[in-house]
Parts: C-alpha cells; sequence; structure tokens
C-alpha cells in the first residue's frame, strides 16, 4: 500500500487550493486524486468572467482563475494523478482508486481534504409529468456541449430554475444564436447573484417568472413544448394560470448537491440543511484527520470563497499531519460551543467551535432562507449580543459570513451556544 501524507479527493479550484496551502505549510508529500482527465474542475468550460476579482484582484474567466492554480501545483511538483475515480475512503484513511494505469490501489493517508465539489439535481428528483424526450440537458451538461464540445443542445429554449449556472446559460444560449423564451422559478425570489440577473436576462430582455414552474413536456422523441403555470403559496401550480411555451429545449437548473456518496462510506457525519460534511473550526469533519472544502462541504456562490476556505483546510490538514497540538485536540474529548443558525438563517459553517483552538479570527459563513430587506445580521455570544450589522438585502443565492474572534469567546467562559441570526431592529 502506498504512504502519503496528505490525499486531496479532487483536483478541481478547492481540491488545488487545498494542496497548495498545505505544501506551503510544510507537508510535501501530498497526493491529488482527480477522475477528469485534466486538472480545474468545473471551471473549465466556465468560459465567462467575473472570477478571481477577489482573490487576484482582477476579472478572470473560470479556465484564466484555474491555470493560474493548476500553474502553482506544477512549480510545486505537486503529484496529480488525472484520470483517477475514488471509490472509498475509510475512517481510518484509507483511500482506494481506479485508473487504467495503475488498475485498483489503495493510499494510505495521514490526513485526507476531501473536494468532490457538486452535482446538478437531475429531472427525475422534480417529478415533472410528461415522456423522457431528447432535449432535456441540466445546465451544466448544455454547458459543457457548447463551451467544450462546440455543439449546440437547441434553438428554442425553456430553462427551470434561476440558479447561477441556469442565468449564464441563458446569455450563452442567446449569445450562440438561440431564443430563450423565459426562465422559470419555483420560489418567490432567484437563487442566482444579482449582477447575474441583471448582465444575463435584463441585457437580454429575457423574462424571469418568480413563482412559476413547469407542470408538463410536451414530446415523445424530442421536447416539443413546455407549460408552465403559477404556483401558489404552497408552491403547488395554480389552476387556469398554464400557459404553453413551444421549444426544444429545457435546461434544468434547480439546484446544486454536494457529492458526499465518500464522505457517507468514510462515516463522516452530514448536515441535512447543507448535505454536506459538519465541520468544526479547523474544517475537519466528524472523523479524525478528514477535512472537507468547497462545495462539497456547502455550495459556494464565488470561487474566491472556496479558494479561501479550501487553503484553511489544507493548512488544517498539514498540521494535523505534523501533530499539531491544535488539530490532534479534535480528536478528543474537547469543549465545544455550538453555532446556531436562527431567525432567517438557514445554517452556518462551521456548526462548533473550540475558542481554545480557534485562530484569532475566524470567519463563519452563511446563508439565509428567504429575501429581506434593512435586517440586522446579529451575533449573540451566550445571552449577550457582541454584533449588530446590518444589511440592505439579503438573499439566498448569496453567502454572507460574520468574523468571530478568539479574544470575545475566550473572555467569556461558560458560552453554551453561539447564536448568529437577523433581527429587524
Amino acid at each position: 500500500m502506498e504512504q502519503r501524507d496528505i490525499v486531496i479527493v479532487g483536483g478541481g479550484p478547492a481540491g488545488l487550493a487545498a494542496a497548495i496551502s498545505a505544501f506551503e505549510q510544510g507537508t510535501t508529500n501530498i497526493c491529488v486524486l482527480e477522475r477528469d482527465v485534466q486538472l480545474g474542475g468545473i471551471l473549465n468550460q466556465c468560459i465567462h468572467n467575473g472570477f478571481g476579482l477577489h482573490t487576484f484582484k482582477e476579472e478572470l474567466t473560470g479556465p484564466e482563475y484555474a491555470l493560474r492554480y493548476v500553474k502553482r501545483a506544477q512549480e510545486l511538483g505537486i503529484e496529480c494523478r488525472m484520470g483517477t475515480m475514488v471509490l472509498d475512503v475509510s475512517p481510518d484513511r484509507v483511500v482506494t482508486a481506479v485508473n487504467e494505469r495503475q488498475g485498483v490501489f489503495s493510499i494510505q493517508a495521514g490526513s485526507v481534504v476531501l473536494a468532490m465539489g457538486c452535482r446538478e439535481r437531475p429531472r427525475g428528483a422534480l417529478n415533472i409529468p410528461g415522456f423522457r424526450p431528447a432535449g432535456v440537458y441540466t445546465a451544466g451538461t448544455a454547458q459543457r456541449l457548447v463551451n467544450i464540445e462546440g455543439q449546440m443542445p437547441g434553438r428554442e429554449v425553456v430553462i427551470l430554475g434561476s440558479g447561477d449556472i441556469g442565468l449564464i446559460m441563458a446569455r450563452r444560449m442567446t449569445l450562440e444564436g438561440a431564443h430563450v423564451a423565459c426562465v422559470a422559478e419555483l420560489m418567490p425570489y432567484s437563487g442566482g447573484l444579482k449582477r447575474n440577473i441583471v448582465q444575463c436576462l435584463d441585457d437580454y430582455g429575457i423574462p424571469l417568472l418568480l413563482s412559476h414552474t413547469v407542470t408538463r413536456v410536451e414530446g415523445k422523441r424530442r421536447v416539443e413544448a413546455v407549460w408552465v403555470a403559477q404556483v401558489d403559496e404552497s408552491l403547488r401550480p395554480i389552476p387556469g394560470t398554464e400557459r404553453r411555451y413551444p421549444c426544444d429545449t429545457l435546461l434544468l437548473s434547480v439546484g446544486l448537491l454536494p457529492e458526499n456518496e465518500l464522505s457517507r462510506g468514510a462515516g463522516v457525519e452530514l448536515s441535512p440543511i447543507t448535505r454536506g460534511p459538519v465541520v468544526d473550526e479547523h474544517l475537519q469533519t466528524s472523523v479524525a484527520g478528514v477535512f472537507a472544502c468547497g462545495n462539497v462541504l456547502h455550495v459556494h456562490d464565488l470561487v474566491d470563497y472556496v479558494s479561501q476556505e479550501a487553503a484553511a483546510a489544507g493548512a488544517s490538514a498539514a498540521r494535523y499531519v505534523q501533530g499539531s497540538d491544535d488539530a490532534r485536540e479534535a480528536d478528543k474529548d474537547v469543549a465545544r460551543i455550538p453555532v446556531v443558525a436562527q431567525d432567517g438563517v438557514r445554517y452556518t459553517v462551521p456548526s462548533s467551535i473550540s475558542p481554545d483552538l480557534m485562530d484569532d479570527k475566524l470567519t463563519v459563513r452563511f446563508r439565509v432562507g428567504n429575501v429581506y430587506k434593512d435586517r440586522f445580521v446579529s451575533v449573540y455570544l451566550g445571552e449577550e449580543r457582541v454584533s449588530h450589522r446590518k444589511k440592505r438585502v439579503l438573499a439566498p443565492g448569496e453567502m454572507e459570513e460574520v468574523v468571530l474572534k478568539r479574544a470575545d469567546l475566550c473572555s467569556r467562559p461558560g458560552i453554551d451556544r453561539i447564536v448568529v441570526k437577523l433581527e429587524e431592529e
């Protein structure tokens, strides 16, 4: 069996940032396992700009952003095995994988970083009545067809769901000569970034139909039309509001799911809300020595935040194999304070903190469950409010964050919980 200090599952932006960070932390015996034939992950097909504004202070396309990390990993000589599918990660950190060169092989890792990313929710999860004709794609599949394969999925398009990929593909399909009739969104708010609504829909006159859904797909061999209806407060179609849209293509942008089959196999505890691992302040999961970052942990809106988070996970994984007391203490029964999401906040990452083990400052990221205007993001340490910051608009499509200070926590012994919530005043 091979031996590596750190094995990173996934060679996308999260995996590469984690590998580079771990290497720079002093742990060089690293192996990145990537199932695709090239590094970079989903960014390779995201040829639009808007990446890197936080990380590099300039606007890059997805491939340009990924290439910066690929080149850095190559400069450091980090081992990356492409075309390699990881089959299993055991609780004692044995990683089993397969590729055409080695066949099935195993690596005993000192620590493991899970960076598998996420996948799109398929049509089968939506229960749309009708046949299963050609012309129904997830938005990401259509993006790959257009940007990588150079093929057009169709010419007359309806998009269900207003996630960022769907919004971006509305613009992309329009630029390639297709007609996008509408983007229908089940919820009363968009699931994507405000800038994408403006730049991808408003600028091209594509209507966004909030509180609408597709109720039926016509066509047996190929999509011929879809029916779109308004929904009520219970998200049920309202009779009499149906409208028929002739089309040959239906794109689905109805949510992303963290890719956590390997996490389950390793015995990692998963959050019922994010469907990603439950982690502590070091981004360590419930299994000692196994860390998680990026979209496999929770779905991000900006890749810059993925890179920041992954760098922290990589550094933590390196400290773990180096025998750092802080990293190893997480194996033991140390006092932990739960981070509780309340009153509009859906979840937080991390979900528990040990003040004695955290850095001087810790960024806690979260999402809200609805659109809120003129609300305060408040942080309570026990019953005491220590932060109260006003936000003009908070939306589910945009990630928010608060910063906790170690000094604040350590100066208040006996805190039973940390609460992040929204308040009106």
